[in-house]
């Protein structure tokens, strides 16, 4: 616990990161959250740091901060992010890159600002919050998906190459859970009529399964664990959902298609 005291969580302002950094902190942790626009009035038990993952500078801006408050980063929380709901040919690839940019190059940036330090000193965890959709994607939420799967393939290349310097690099994986990404979602500009009536079923679908969610404590105390274990597996599947993954695997392709679409409603 001593040697991993200092933690950067992004996106901490809400859902995921704002419990995960409260608990942290409530641990014993020094914690460092970050926002695009941190509150004035900070009420929080750990202080918020501003952070635009978009932006190599801001990045490294961040983590000079809480080098210069704090010390190096020994625990880093990649959970920035936003979901970007529309069909794939309703999406526009700036709308697409942008997802990317923030979903995924977002995380390679933080990881590439605090690895020097931490392959110097021969320890250090980095924690990328994916998705059980990088596993199984939602119909209308493919570049979210697309994003997440992209990070977990990313996080195991990562995990070979920093081993040796007793770095671990897990991926906590996400089913349905109370937070606000629902609400704080975004839209695809362009609306195409013949995706419409699917894309509106799926949607509802979908919101249902976020109202339904389980406490993100959960995923919390997940993060909690791979952070005070010593040696963390790569993937860490949380919440209902996590099962589905394992069925997937051994059910036949066609048959859990057919599931896949009659759950989310696409061909009523």
């Amino acid at each position: 616990m001593i040697e991993r005291k200092i933690v950067l969580v992004t996106g901490a302002s809400s859902g995921f990161g704002q419990v995960t950094a409260s608990l942290l902190s409530e641990r014993g942790f020094t914690v460092f959250g970050t926002s695009r626009k941190p509150p004035r009035d900070q009420r929080a038990k750990f202080e918020i740091l501003s952070l635009d993952v978009d932006s190599d500078r801001s990045a490294n801006a961040c983590v000079a901060a809480v080098v210069k408050k704090a010390g190096p980063v020994d625990v880093l929380v990649n959970n920035a992010g936003y979901a970007l709901t529309g069909g794939i040919e309703e999406t526009s690839l700036e709308e697409a890159k942008a997802q990317f940019e923030t979903n995924f190059f977002g995380a390679v940036r933080m990881v590439k600002a605090v690895l020097p330090s931490m392959r110097q000193r021969r320890r250090g965890k980095i924690i990328n919050i994916g998705s059980v959709a990088g596993t199984i994607p939602v119909p209308f939420e493919g570049f979210y998906a697309a994003a997440k799967a992209a990070l977990l393939a990313y996080s195991e290349a990562l995990r070979h190459e920093v081993k040796s310097f007793n770095i671990d690099v897990s991926v906590v994986e996400p089913g349905f859970f109370k937070t606000n990404i629902g609400s704080a979602r975004r839209l695809a500009a362009e609306s195409i009529e013949d995706y419409r009536e699917a894309r509106q079923r799926a949607v509802g679908r979908l919101e249902q399964h976020l109202a339904a969610g389980a406490n993100p404590n959960v995923v919390a105390e997940t993060i909690l664990r791979i952070i005070e274990i010593p040696s963390p597996r790569l993937r860490y599947p949380v919440g209902r959902e996590k099962r589905y993954a394992f069925v997937k695997k051994i059910t036949p392709a066609r048959t859990f298609e057919s599931s896949i679409r009659r759950h989310w409603r696409l061909d009523e």
